[in-house]
């Protein structure tokens, strides 16, 4: 091996190491964060379970301790998780903006606030769904044949089962326009695989909400419209680096 190429080596394994190194403050600064939101949520616990229990007509009840310590590691995790979406994305974009134009960079950044809205919004989306769509329909199959009791544990696992989808599902169209500006995805290949992605979208519907095809359709519809808004947002992105690649190509030309 001469010299240049062991230097040339030194210099990739150096970088590795940077960009391991850089990776690692990364995730420890995301995790500081997300411990920090996790002990502002534990201190509102209260405040949070209340804000739930608000909208049913029914006494929760806990049959072990260990429930009611689930119920403040619940709920603290939620408010670290929301908190901390924007504070991942962020070092996610640092971590790889090298690598981006400066029109990237600055188009990328923008996903940031877009994606935190937008997963608020897929959690409010799925209580609505939970509050008014799916707890209505399972208490009225009871008419009156069984005293009804839920337990905290049961009760929430239940509602965060429901709700947490529709906040990863509503990204969609960000987490498009950003494979679409990064060269991975393109709008052809969602609209080419659109019918894949409207089972995909049917079958969680039906996973989420109960065995009700009315429900089912109800949650489906605004999952493919979704979908839909992605592969329109994609276009978009898509066509601007087009033209962006064109006006570089042409710039070369002269």
């Amino acid at each position: 091996m001469t010299e240049n190429q062991q230097q040339n080596e030194s210099e990739k394994e150096m970088n590795l190491v940077g960009h391991l190194s850089e990776l690692r403050n990364r995730l420890i600064v995301t995790a500081v964060f997300f411990i920090v939101f996790f002990i502002v949520g534990f201190i509102y616990v209260k405040d949070i379970y209340w804000f739930f229990v608000n909208d049913i007509d029914l006494v929760l009840t806990a049959i072990s301790p260990t429930e009611i310590l689930w119920i403040y590691f619940s709920m603290a995790g939620l408010v670290a998780i929301i908190g901390t979406i924007p504070v991942l994305a962020y070092q996610i974009w640092a971590f790889i903006k090298p690598g981006l134009t400066p029109q990237e960079r600055t188009a990328s950044l923008s996903y940031i606030p877009a994606l935190f809205l937008l997963f608020i919004l897929g959690l409010v989306f799925g209580y609505f769904v939970f509050t008014k769509l799916v707890m209505p329909f399972l208490l009225s199959l009871n008419d009156g044949m069984f005293n009804i009791m839920f337990t905290v544990d049961k009760y929430f696992k239940f509602l965060l089962k429901v709700t947490l989808p529709f906040a990863l599902l509503f990204e969609l169209p960000i987490i498009a326009m950003f494979l679409t500006s990064l060269g991975i995805l393109t709008p052809d290949f969602m609209s080419k695989n659109r019918k894949y992605a409207y089972f995909i979208l049917i079958v969680i519907g039906v996973i989420i909400t109960p065995p009700d095809f009315v429900l089912q359709i109800v949650v489906a519809v605004p999952l493919i419209i979704l979908y839909e808004i992605s592969i329109q947002m994609s276009k978009i992105i898509y066509r601007k680096k087009m033209n962006k690649h064109k006006e570089f190509m042409e710039n070369e030309g002269n």
